[in-house]
């Protein structure tokens, strides 16, 4: 079967906080188990991953995308860059043709173009919605429109040169795109699946909402002028999460096709896009509420599973809200997730097949050092985890 799927387990404990609001700025929470669970989001913690690709370095610029509706302003960028003799005005021009060329609808802002004043270069077209695309692919569309400068609508009227513009923006796609995927509605023949799946954290126990009541008091306050300058109220909670992403390894493949670079194994630029996603999985923190609360904490334990089945979250260790006994939540949980994994493999027949690397932190976590290879740093585990994917991976005929 050319299938390979990796499977992250996390447990990480995060004091008062409020790292995902809804739409009342309360944390997220769920029911599960019939009682309510703190949540974070797929897409907050999707995020908090995307942004520590790039805040820690952990892949080159170059093996990144971005998300943004001012598309058209950055492929002018890429345009000048190119040749610094056109003006911004040509340049903005050509980028907002090749990007209609590739199937993106674009628009001038109304909120942008009220604003202009007599005389003010006219505002930036955008995309109607947020456009992701990979640094590559950006410079790829910056020189196809620098080849038509002279006549840029007769260019790009050409079958052919469009058939070109959408071939650059759905190939040679970032780590992050390949990982996450691309959606547009208006050009589904771009569409990129995602390579990942992001489950919604919950916290092992019930949970229930809390509310800090604050006041701020004016620094020139005479003393005669008594009371607060503002008060307010933020919403917050504390939780022991389990977190959980299945990697579809054979996906990710497909999704980068041929390397990033050229010279290097086939299987190099999968290798480094897994340990990125492990490493950034593990080590990112959404940052809702973070100068109030400053919740800034590691996994206590880390689970990572390679198997040829299927993904399995091991969510249901928890179904049963984890009670706590005066010592907290995470020993209990650990102690679960230590006999329902081999409960749920032995039953499903996954041992055989399935490589298993552990990470842990502390006596509360030692009951899972039995379910796998124990690694004694983040940076160790996502060696082991690379490698074995990259062995994998050699044996699939059709890579």
């Amino acid at each position: 079967m050319n299938r390979i799927f990796l499977d992250v387990h996390a447990l990480q404990t995060v004091p008062p906080s409020n790292l995902n609001r809804d739409d009342t700025g309360a944390p997220k929470t769920a029911i599960y188990g019939g009682v309510p669970r703190a949540r974070v989001s797929s897409q907050a913690w999707k995020r908090a991953i995307r942004t520590y690709f790039r805040d820690e370095h952990l892949l080159d610029p170059s093996e990144l995308g971005v998300r943004t509706k001012k598309v058209v302003e950055l492929l002018a960028e890429r345009i000048t860059g190119i040749d610094p003799s056109l003006t911004a005005g040509d340049a903005l021009r050509l980028a907002d043709e090749t990007v209609k060329a590739t199937g993106l609808k674009t628009e001038v802002p109304k909120r942008k173009a009220d604003q202009a004043k007599d005389g003010a270069p006219a505002p930036a077209p955008e995309s109607k919605y947020l456009v992701f695309l990979s640094s590559r692919q950006l410079d790829g569309l910056a020189r196809l429109a620098l080849e038509g400068a002279a006549d840029i609508t007769t260019f790009l009227k050409d079958k052919k040169t469009k058939d070109r513009a959408r071939e650059i923006a759905d190939t040679r796609h970032s780590v992050d795109i390949a990982l996450f995927g691309r959606m547009v509605a208006d050009a589904a023949d771009i569409n990129v699946d995602a390579a990942v799946q992001v489950a919604h954290a919950i916290s092992v126990h019930r949970v229930e909402n809390e509310s800090d009541y604050y006041t701020a008091v004016d620094d020139e306050n005479t003393e005669e002028e008594t009371g607060a300058g503002m008060i307010g109220t933020v919403d917050f909670n504390s939780a022991t999460l389990y977190r959980y992403a299945a990697l579809g390894v054979h996906q990710l493949a497909a999704n980068l096709g041929q390397g990033l670079r050229e010279d290097e194994p086939r299987t190099e630029p999968v290798r480094r896009a897994v340990e990125a996603f492990v490493h950034g999985f593990v080590a990112s923190l959404p940052t809702g509420k973070i100068n109030t609360f400053g919740h800034h904490t590691h996994p206590d334990a880390v689970v990572v599973k390679l198997r040829t089945t299927r993904p399995v979250s091991f969510v249901a260790a928890f179904e049963d809200p984890v009670r706590s006994s005066g010592g907290g939540h995470l020993r209990e949980a650990s102690d679960r997730l230590a006999a329902y994994i081999p409960d749920i493999e032995r039953a499903y027949g996954d041992q055989e097949t399935t490589l298993t690397w552990v990470l842990r932190v502390g006596p509360s976590t030692e009951k899972l050092a039995v379910l796998g290879t124990e690694s004694d740093t983040l940076h160790s585990l996502v060696t082991a985890v690379g490698q074995a994917v990259s062995e994998r991976l050699e044996k699939l005929p059709n890579l």
